[in-house]
């Protein structure tokens, strides 16, 4: 690694991010985004470097290597350029403008580490991804790129300052674009249509490799087949769910997820381990639990739900970002294993089990060493070993106790430790999820924990949210995901325990998307009044890796719309959604998380009151069995009887015990059915509303 000068390091040193942290002894005289770089860029009349990457990402790791770490390279971007480094994941609204822009360059060609050169208004004229340290394959490498860009700086400025003001009034235009349009109801057929022609039988997912965890489509195919009875949306929900389980994407040892497959089968993962991934797939589990009844779904959520709170959360309440691929220099290395490795740790047994159901062969499958994943069903597995399944699962829970303690004695891929409020709010819905589901009282308590910390340290005095923190400094203003996705676990976590104050900060959270991010009869911005001032305000109505925040935003809103009876909520939640209505009607599997939220205001969830002391054992029976039932599209508020009236959503009001006992009231359009007091009774109850209202 280079020597810097102190002053070169210390620009980073103060910073939250460990990825700038990573960077601050590069010989790079880095910046950080900030008026102290672009005031330097302006008055040094040189263009931007900017550089966009995360901790956990392994290119970002090698082009450092490569190129940053090298004095050569350094010192010509030292001559010639004003260096930003950007942590993604601090600065989404930086990364998806420049991402774009990137898009444009290379014909769509994304990704991370994300270069781009900018002007010192900071417009941007060129850029691409990583950048090989030397020319190679007829592409040019760093250093030549870097030059041939000084040089053009010096000769042809105003050519690139023209590529520059061109690319800005295209991002302009975009942010812009759209056309609204109502959504009906033959849009949610089509995206089903459009994922059963991408559905891979075989493996699941959608599309060939790389694949991602589809956490939106599988959300929309279980709603879709709860509402329809569509017996091939429940099919590709299955096969997706039941494949990626089995597969080396899914950390058979500790529990949780890697964030992507290199291939088609979910076998070979990009080994970073991303806290929204887990949030998000272990509610998708929960879902296909409540949906099918499979306990195999509910296991798997709870295996990584366990692992999110063995080793990822901070003991102040909030939960680390990621953990990275790579450990000692080698991409994967911490996770893999050879036979020898196993039969020298375990019991014949229990090798012989762990060897057999998890795939670990002498050839390996993974660079001469092996992937933990389960290629056979596990009763086929025990049939082969001339053992009961039962005892073969038990084998393998005592195993993985084993492996995963010799694990831990292994150099540990390093863990960014900063807390990102967006993706904590989707661990605390499917916490919250988790406890209504399970009836773990441990998975609420960490919720509400995780919740409490992110109200009180994630907040300015003047109570304005914050993006990020890390060893309890909290900064950067909060952006729209920031603001619905932890609404939307807030609301998740009364749902699931009743605490009033869950919901008032949820419905606090929907007044300031509605007042700070909002669009008169249009979709939500990315960015709040009062944030920073960039060359375009972007808003996105399409899903991603996590779902739009857009359609989470617009979701939220109307489920708090039905809660508390505000109309004003529901009609901003319905211009969110019909602001994209053009572009949803062209790729409507797209949306799928916009879809769901379109359902919901088009046909109006089932709603249910539970009335009782939440440890009264009755209580416990009738919130048990509502955790039980899959019910996508819902309103769920608690008298929990140490509220004031006044203080209830209104779905609540009127509602009390019947006979002095723990009673449910199921409603549809505010329109209550007898309440109910067992748990029976409330299953039949139910069961009733939901084949009313499912369609043919």
């Amino acid at each position: 690694m280079g020597v810097s000068s102190p002053a070169h390091s210390n620009r980073l040193a103060s910073s939250t991010s460990p990825y700038l942290l990573q960077h601050a002894h590069n010989p790079v005289e880095w910046y950080p985004w900030g008026p102290e770089a672009l005031e330097a860029a302006k008055s040094s009349d040189r263009p931007i470097l900017l550089s966009i990457g995360y901790s956990s990402c392994h290119w970002c790791h090698v082009m450092e290597r490569e190129s940053f770490e090298d004095e050569a390279t350094a010192a010509i971007m030292n001559e010639h350029f004003v260096s930003i480094k950007v942590d993604r994941e601090e600065r989404p609204d930086l990364d998806s403008i420049y991402m774009e822009a990137v898009l444009a360059f290379t014909n769509g060609q994304g990704g991370w580490p994300m270069t781009v050169f900018l002007t010192p208004q900071q417009h941007p004229f060129y850029g691409g991804t990583y950048f090989p340290p030397v020319d190679a394959y007829g592409r040019p490498g760093f250093p030549t790129l870097l030059r041939r860009i000084a040089k053009l700086w010096a000769s042809d400025r105003a050519a690139l300052l023209e590529q520059g003001e061109q690319v800005v009034t295209a991002l302009r235009q975009s942010a812009e674009h759209a056309h609204s349009a109502a959504l009906d109801e033959t849009v949610l057929e089509r995206a089903v249509q459009q994922l059963t022609t991408s559905f891979d039988s075989q493996h699941g997912g959608f599309g060939g490799a790389p694949k991602f965890p589809p956490t939106a489509a599988l959300g929309l195919l279980l709603a879709y087949w709860e509402r329809s009875g569509d017996a091939m949306a429940l099919r590709m929900a299955r096969r997706t769910l039941d494949t990626m389980a089995a597969g080396g994407i899914h950390d058979h040892i500790a529990g949780g997820f890697c964030r992507y497959s290199v291939d088609a089968r979910w076998l070979v993962p990009h080994f970073e381990k991303m806290l929204y991934d887990n949030g998000l797939l272990a509610r998708s589990y929960l879902e296909g639990f409540q949906a099918t009844g499979e306990a195999a779904y509910l296991q798997v959520a709870q295996r990584t739900l366990d692992y999110l709170l063995a080793e990822m959360q901070d003991p102040a309440g909030g939960f680390y970002s990621a953990t990275d691929a790579d450990s000692e220099g080698e991409e994967g290395g911490f996770y893999l294993w050879t036979v020898s490795e196993v039969q020298e740790l375990l019991p014949t047994v229990e090798s012989e089990a762990v060897l057999a159901a998890y795939d670990i062969t002498p050839g390996g499958n993974f660079e001469g060493r092996s992937i933990p994943n389960v290629a056979k069903p596990l009763p086929e597995v025990a049939a082969a070993l001339g053992i009961p399944p039962a005892l073969l699962t038990e084998r393998l829970s005592h195993a993985r106790t084993t492996m995963l303690s010799a694990r831990r004695r292994r150099t540990q891929p390093a863990l960014d430790d900063k807390v990102i409020t967006a993706w904590n709010g989707l661990v605390i819905s499917a916490l919250a999820e988790g406890a209504r589901v399970a009836g773990s009282d441990r998975y609420l308590r960490a919720a509400e924990r995780a919740a409490d910390f992110l109200l009180a340290t994630h907040r300015t005095p003047q109570g304005r949210l914050l993006r990020t923190s890390r060893k309890g400094r909290a900064h950067l203003d909060g952006c729209l995901e920031d603001h619905a996705y932890l609404g939307a676990g807030l609301l998740d976590l009364y749902e699931a325990g009743g605490r009033l104050s869950d919901l008032q900060h949820a419905t606090t959270l929907a007044t300031e998307i509605v007042t700070r991010f909002g669009d008169t009869g249009g979709a939500f911005f990315d960015t709040g009044v009062g944030h920073e001032e960039l060359i375009v305000r972007r808003r996105e109505g399409h899903d991603g890796a996590t779902p739009a925040p857009n359609a989470v935003a617009a979701h939220l809103l109307a489920r708090l719309s039905f809660l508390l009876d505000r109309k004003d909520l529901r009609e901003a939640a319905r211009g969110a959604l019909e602001h994209w209505g053009e572009q949803v009607s062209r790729a409507p599997r797209a949306f799928c998380r916009s879809l769901l939220a379109n359902e919901l205001l088009r046909a109006g969830p089932v709603e249910v009151v539970l009335v009782g002391a939440p440890h009264d054992a009755r209580t416990q029976a009738l919130a048990a069995c509502l955790g039980r039932t899959y019910l996508p599209l819902r309103a769920i508020a608690w008298v929990r009887g140490d509220e004031a009236v006044e203080a209830l959503p209104a779905l609540a009001r009127a509602r009390g015990l019947v006979d002095g006992a723990p009673a449910a009231y199921v409603c549809v359009n505010q329109a209550c059915k007898r309440p109910v007091s067992t748990a029976d009774e409330l299953t039949t109850e139910l069961a009733t509303v939901r084949a009313q209202r499912t369609r043919g």
